[in-house]
């Protein structure tokens, strides 16, 4: 039932959707987002946070300022004003508690914003009204320049407390310029004008320092939801790979499920094909009137032993692919394993005329590696050789060290070769150069894909080297590790040195 439910159509809606959001997300993230608009309920919530934490700052502020302006001078006035300026402070904290324990969405952020610059505009005319008073007992306008520092620290505090309300802070700065442009107007004093051009200086510095903090904020607000964008995004495309890799490992399962049947189901009519076509081939149970079907006979027995090797080469790939090929590991000669394929692979090379030359270097020690898997690779570059030269043409097989202290055999051919932009394709599976499959007989064009795979189950690698109408070299490595070292033979014991060399062909 597993195999049967594979593809869910369900699926294709679900991923569209997905596709959509993460399009959405990724054009987000690329090119941001315009304006401010975006983040003002963020800002809002924001401030209302900075003023609830600093709710005691202004009212200690106004405090002090009175306490300091008494010293100067005995006016009652002051007491006045900080009352009104300290109920002013109250009702701000008291707008950012309400606002904080209420739901605050776009809507509603736009609303506190104006209510909060409102509350701002009252405590501007406060300090407005504290910044126009004077001081008639005071001496060598000791008030004004004291005014001033109040003036200055009431300034430094606002912005701090107001950088992420916008306008905010205009609405300090701007009554209080007034005022104090109004007193130096009236009173043409030299520190009134001092004063008013000091504060007029302050003012701007510090509202280009809100701006500049304002801006900030923004950025780092904006960075985050883009790495909340991004984790999203992430996280939905864990969730699809996941579900991928879900359904990849259901169709590896049918798929091993359909070859093991395959092999069965196959190779028992196969077997039975092979064997009743040799028999007829071989006119066991008498002669076959009809020439003809004597001919039909061995092409029926050629066609089953193609079937047969093709699917043994896919079931074989197979099983490299799914990580069930297991390795059968020993000490071998690889001069001695390819000897046994160059005799095997021989009476068809001399059936097309072509000779086989052998180059071994002397005395390389074994390798460690699987003798039926290492036998495969020989014979299947050698029938790729062959099957790819023309009649009359050579194939050297060249065996070695490598410079990495490896061992190589090489098989070289005088065919047709392999176009650069094909070598790719070659090694792919089922795939084949385009002017071998005009200029040789057809294959599985899986021969060189299971070389690949062997040589990659053993450490080692495979080079295909080609040029069109020059020939083609396949080589394949053993790494050092591969390599047994040799030892010393010991003295007294007979054929210490003498290797046993073994014939399959």
């Amino acid at each position: 039932m597993t195999d049967k439910n594979i593809v869910d159509r369900s699926r294709t809606h679900r991923n569209a959707a997905v596709a959509k959001t993460v399009r959405a997300t990724r054009e987000q993230l690329q090119y941001g987002r315009q304006g401010s608009a975006g983040f003002e309920r963020e800002m809002v919530l924001l401030h209302i946070n900075t003023v609830l934490q600093g709710a005691a700052a202004g009212p200690v502020l106004v405090m002090l300022t009175a306490v300091g302006g008494l010293w100067f001078d005995d006016a009652v006035w002051l007491l006045a004003w900080a009352v009104v300026t300290m109920t002013a402070y109250a009702v701000l904290v008291l707008l950012a508690r309400r606002a904080s324990q209420g739901s605050c969405d776009q809507e509603q952020a736009s609303r506190w914003h104006r209510s909060f610059l409102l509350v701002y505009a009252l405590i501007g005319l406060c300090w407005a009204a504290f910044s126009y008073q004077g001081c008639t007992a005071c001496q060598l306008d000791t008030f004004t320049y004291y005014k001033s520092a109040a003036l200055l620290i009431a300034l430094a505090a606002m912005a701090m407390a107001t950088f992420a309300l916008r306008f905010a802070l205009y609405m300090i700065v701007i009554p209080v310029t007034i005022a104090l442009a109004l007193r130096a107007g009236m009173t043409r004093d030299i520190s009134d004008i001092s004063v008013l051009a000091m504060i007029c200086a302050s003012g701007l510095f510090f509202i280009f320092m809100s701006q500049r903090l304002y801006s900030t904020n923004l950025k780092m607000l904006s960075f985050q939801t883009e790495k909340d964008d991004l984790i999203a995004e992430l996280e939905v495309a864990k969730s699809v790979s996941d579900e991928a890799r879900r359904r990849a490992e259901e169709s590896n399962l049918a798929k091993s499920r359909f070859l093991a049947s395959m092999s069965h189901e196959l190779r028992t009519p196969l077997n039975a094909i092979l064997g009743f076509s040799e028999v007829m081939s071989g006119e066991v149970l008498g002669p076959i009137g009809n020439p003809s079907y004597k001919e039909y006979v061995g092409d029926i027995h050629r066609s089953g032993q193609h079937l047969l090797n093709l699917i043994n080469e896919i079931l074989d790939l197979s099983r490299i692919e799914a990580g069930r090929y297991e390795l059968n590991e020993g000490a071998l000669a690889l001069s001695d394993i390819a000897e046994d394929c160059i005799g095997l692979i021989q009476l068809k090379a001399r059936s097309k005329n072509i000779q086989i030359t052998e180059a071994f270097e002397p005395n390389l020690p074994m390798v460690w590696a699987d003798e039926k898997s290492i036998r495969q690779v020989i014979l299947n570059l050698l029938s790729n050789a062959v099957k790819f030269t023309a009649s009359g043409g050579e194939i050297r097989v060249k065996l070695g060290w490598t410079a990495g202290g490896g061992q190589y055999i090489a098989i070289k051919d005088n065919g047709p070769g392999i176009a650069e932009e094909e070598i790719p394709v070659v090694l792919s599976a089922f795939g084949q150069g385009s002017i071998a499959i005009k200029s040789a007989e057809q294959g599985t064009g899986l021969g060189l894909p299971i070389v690949q795979a062997i040589l990659a189950k053993h450490g080692g690698e495979f080079v295909l080297k080609s040029k069109l109408r020059e020939g083609t070299e396949g080589i394949a490595i053993l790494p050092r590790e591969r390599v047994l070292e040799s030892m010393e033979p010991v003295e007294g014991v007979a054929g210490g040195t003498a290797s046993k060399r073994r014939a399959f062909a």
